[in-house]
């Protein structure tokens, strides 16, 4: 009989939930649980609570795997490692995400952005295999953006905050609140395409809305801006969409339209100008792409740590 994986806990903090899982991989999840994302100290007790229960039920857990919102402090010789740093989010700034794990479980710990895992979760079992440079965005509460590069996850300075490409402020007519709804920039992404973003700037949540409503023609083009700034300067081989926002009916075959038109004929690649639809594509692993990355930063880190004691 073959021993059984090693398992791993996974979290995929966001904004409005942290999504907790134990497995061995992603075809061996044992439990999957949503935490509503308050104040930080309940919401990371909750998910020590979850984390524990299922190591009393599964057995213990080798490494623990953690994709955040950010922007997060990635570098290991800096003092605020593992913290949110600089959020938006109320409540989150500086907040330590991993020391409280750490000091309870004792276990090696795996960390990028909640969207660089959800890229390394599509590149390694979704929509982004074999295609390498690759670029996951979601659109959700917030807005974000993982880069894969050489088969791993782009940090460099500090990491890849695509949600605040400046974009040009759109003018639909009929807007409640036209300002940027970001409180750092004047005219940026997840200013005006954010689920919170919609929700003020016309009065009511995206799920609410017709599919012919206004809103989304202007979400699909800002969108579309961002996109070409994304293509001309990391020329990706695929572009990966998720997040709720994007469910929304005909909102990325709109956002494909308005990418084409935008480029006008630059980029000269068949990806673009014949075959726009695979290029920009919803992940393969739906909304388990997050989770399923968090977990591939938790058993890096695991073999990591046995490699180090050999």
């Amino acid at each position: 009989m073959q021993p059984a994986a090693p398992l791993v806990a996974a979290i995929e903090a966001g904004g409005t939930k942290f999504v907790v899982a134990v497995g061995s991989g992603p075809d061996d999840i044992k439990t999957l649980t949503r935490v509503e994302t308050t104040e930080p100290s309940r919401t990371l007790r909750e998910v020590m609570q979850v984390i524990a229960a299922a190591c009393r039920k599964y057995g213990p857990i080798q490494a623990i795997g953690v994709g955040s919102f950010g922007p997060i402090d990635l570098h290991p010789e800096s003092a605020t490692y593992g913290y949110i740093t600089t959020t938006p989010k109320p409540g989150w700034q500086h907040t330590a995400l991993l020391a409280p794990l750490h000091s309870r479980f004792q276990v090696p710990l795996g960390f990028d952005t909640d969207v660089n895992a959800a890229a390394i979760g599509e590149m390694l079992w979704g929509a982004g295999q074999n295609l390498d440079p690759l670029v996951y965005i979601t659109v959700g509460t917030g807005v974000g953006g993982g880069v894969i590069v050489g088969q791993q996850p782009l940090h460099g300075l500090l990491h890849p905050e695509i949600g605040h490409l400046m974009v040009p402020a759109p003018s639909t007519p009929g807007v409640i609140v036209p300002e940027c709804y970001c409180p750092f920039h004047k005219s940026c992404l997840e200013g005006f395409v954010s689920g919170a973003a919609i929700a003020a700037r016309w009065g009511i949540r995206g799920e609410m809305m017709p599919a012919d409503h206004p809103a989304w023609e202007e979400v699909a083009e800002t969108l579309a801006y961002g996109l070409i700034n994304i293509i001309l300067t990391l020329s990706p081989k695929r572009i990966i969409m998720g997040g709720g926002v994007m469910k929304q009916v005909g909102l990325l075959e709109s956002v494909r339209s308005h990418t084409v038109r935008l480029l006008n004929g630059y980029i000269n690649a068949s990806a673009i100008t014949q075959d726009i639809h695979s290029y920009i594509v919803a992940p393969g692993l739906g909304d388990r792409s997050g989770i399923c990355g968090a977990l591939a930063l938790g058993i890096n880190a695991m073999r990591e740590a046995q490699g180090a004691s050999q």
